[in-house]
């Protein structure tokens, strides 16, 4: 079993350290988590962070208003240390100091590269050199292109100890994603070199929409209990 530490960076419990956890932990409202958070907008058992052979999985557990993790929206996930936890209106860090200076020692990057930024704008353009000009949250409407990438200066490694079948399975779909996305880039064509501007057919953008509907599907698939 894996030890995690959890800090509660926003909400309620701001400034708890939840220190050497014993996995599985669930965190949610009700006292029998191992993490409690008083919020109204997370479920009674809101989501669950889990060792599968020193893999630390996040799960979310059908929660009412659901989880993010550094500000996408995640039902599974891969945890890794400097990650956020958004559960309702708590903000978690996921790993100790000395698990995130070594991750970003490994990647080669600075700590703060790790942590996930607050996108915020100011409410008028004359305040934008004031630290203490009042500021807003952009809408979630608008964020979805401003969030920080959930993999930074590193690639997803592909999972070990398949069977010949989910890795037969596992190699067609990457090859189904390869093959699309390779006929997409082959009828790209360059309008303006100066501006560094392709164009994609419309029939080539329909088919990498439903490339993208399918991706979501598959993650909500696998991510099912």
């Amino acid at each position: 079993m894996a030890l995690v530490t959890l800090s509660v960076l926003e909400g309620r419990e701001r400034g708890r350290i939840h220190r050497n956890l014993q996995t599985p932990v669930t965190i949610g409202r009700e006292e029998e988590n191992s993490v409690q958070l008083n919020d109204e907008r997370i479920s009674r058992m809101h989501a669950k962070v889990q060792d599968d052979g020193g893999t630390v999985i996040f799960t979310d557990l059908n929660s009412t208003n659901g989880s993010r993790v550094n500000g996408h929206p995640v039902s599974l996930r891969v945890l890794r240390p400097g990650d956020h936890l958004q559960l309702g209106r708590s903000t978690l860090l996921f790993g100790s100091d000395q698990e995130i200076s070594e991750r970003a020692r490994q990647l080669g990057c600075a700590v703060t590269d790790l942590l996930p930024v607050s996108r915020e704008f100011d409410e008028t353009p004359d305040d934008a050199g004031d630290p203490g000009a009042s500021q807003q949250m952009l809408p979630d409407e608008f964020c979805e292109d401003l969030l920080p990438r959930l993999f930074v200066g590193e690639t997803p490694p592909l999972p070990e100890n398949l069977t010949p079948t989910q890795r037969a399975r596992l190699s067609d779909i990457l090859m189904y994603i390869h093959d699309l996305q390779n006929q997409i880039l082959r009828n790209a064509v360059e309008t303006d070199p100066e501006q560094g501007i392709q164009e994609v057919h419309w029939h080539q953008f329909q088919n990498l929409l439903q490339l993208q509907r399918r991706l979501a599907v598959w993650l909500r698939d696998i991510a099912g209990p």
